[in-house]
């Protein structure tokens, strides 16, 4: 079994692209200090070769976005139409939801300001990136009028050949919402077109992101030949930021699940735990499904009607640590380039992350962290040539993202139960 699992961890994608980071960093740095065989021209193949993963990685996000929004209105729809309970369940998501968004960029833009980036560490992790001195402007120099009129985008044709997001985003909500409104003999075709597109995409992902570690090594070892070693200690800031805000997320969803869902202190965290340790060793949601039934139904006092069908609903379409995580690296790339956001660059990034978090549950890792940053970035103006790099080191933030969801879960099924909670005899217990 030992060797099984040993096995199982040296063929994870993550761990390979984590080895290439730092095989390329200390690749890259020995070449600035002995010499690289080649000169230029190898550093320029090199970087050729890093541009060419991130360019094929860039080429799927629009048509897997728009597919993914389209689908993920049209199954909301459909959860919507099910029954009293569950629109009660989205209208519980949508809140939860859009109150991490709001914690999000609180969170995000308070750390830097307590902790910022260190402007030599900024300069040596993008040393070595693709070129990214083009960067498009940003969602908030048009002003208010320049922003709203974006919104709708005059031509989605145009608007998605020059990745503005935010127009394609909006458009591809109303197009969902439309959907929904024709009869099923004339939804169902369009759903299911949408579908083979979205996974069509996905499947070239897939094949992309088995190039991953030498992608990921080509721009590392460009990072490490203008500027050795010193972009590892920029990594493990990110990755602390990045924690420390889903970590913040987490307490929230203790303080809210109390007083909401009338649940003791105490009584929800105990009960949550074996839950949050499946969550910690599979990094799936999907795959702490059972524990979370067993626990709400056992020792969070949630009925079996509802823990059946808020938790799979929430597995299916509910990720609370999406906005709060990917609004997060967007923030933290836009202090890296110096960028600065203001009110409208947020509102672009909330509304865009709040509409690829429902898109893209239930994607692996590594998929949902480019199809959900990358629009994010281009809604907000800020360069996605760093991100492989970010990618390398999403392991242990990863662990965090599912704990919260997880976490979110259980307390959105506790809080559904309402006033039911009431026969629950140990309802609004203390500690």
């Amino acid at each position: 079994m030992a060797a099984s699992r040993l096995r199982s961890a040296l063929m994870s994608l993550s761990l390979w692209v984590l080895i290439a980071l730092l095989a390329g960093l200390f690749a890259g740095a020995a070449a600035q200090a002995w010499g690289l065989p080649g000169g230029e021209g190898t550093a320029e193949v090199i970087a050729a070769v890093g541009s060419l993963w991130l360019n094929a990685l860039k080429m799927t996000i629009i048509p897997l976005v728009f597919s993914l929004l389209v689908t993920g209105i049209a199954s909301i729809a459909d959860a919507a139409a099910t029954g009293r309970l569950a629109l009660k369940a989205l209208m519980v998501f949508a809140l939860l939801l859009v109150g991490a968004t709001a914690w999000a960029i609180f969170a995000a833009e308070s750390l830097h300001a307590i902790w910022p980036i260190a402007a030599d560490g900024a300069r040596t992790l993008l040393a070595g990136a693709p070129d990214a001195s083009v960067v498009k402007q940003n969602a908030g120099n048009g002003g208010i009028a320049g922003f709203l009129a974006s919104l709708a985008p005059a031509n989605p044709i145009r608007a998605a050949a020059e990745d503005a997001i935010l127009g394609i985003v909006v458009f591809a909500i109303a197009f969902g919402f439309a959907v929904t409104r024709l009869d099923a003999a004339r939804r169902a075709p369009l759903v299911g077109f949408f579908e083979a597109v979205s996974e069509t995409m996905i499947v070239i992902v897939h094949w992309v992101l088995k190039a991953a570690p030498l992608g990921v090594f080509a721009l590392s070892m460009g990072v490490g030949l203008n500027a050795g070693l010193g972009a590892l200690g920029v990594l493990g800031h990110y990755v602390a930021i990045i924690v420390l805000a889903q970590v913040g997320l987490i307490l929230l969803v203790y303080a809210v699940v109390v007083p909401w869902g009338r649940i003791g202190l105490g009584r929800f965290a105990r009960g949550v735990i074996p839950a949050q340790v499946v969550a910690f060793s599979t990094q799936s949601s999907l795959a702490s499904l059972p524990a979370m039934v067993e626990q709400a139904r056992t020792a969070l006092g949630v009925s079996n009607a509802t823990a059946g069908l808020v938790l799979p609903l929430a597995v299916a379409i509910f990720r609370i640590t999406s906005p709060v995580a990917n609004l997060g690296v967007v923030i933290y790339v836009a202090h890296l380039h110096g960028i600065d956001l203001g009110p409208a660059a947020w509102f672009a990034g909330a509304v865009t992350a709040i509409a690829v978090s429902v898109g893209t549950v239930g994607l692996p890792g590594q998929v949902s962290f480019f199809v959900s940053i990358a629009p994010i970035c281009l809604a907000m103006g800020v360069p996605v040539q760093v991100l492989p790099l970010l990618l390398a080191v999403e392991v242990i933030p990863d662990i965090f993202r599912t704990i919260g969801n997880v976490t979110a879960d259980l307390a959105a099924a506790r809080i559904v139960e309402g006033r039911d909670a009431q026969s629950d005899p140990e309802a609004g217990g203390g500690i």
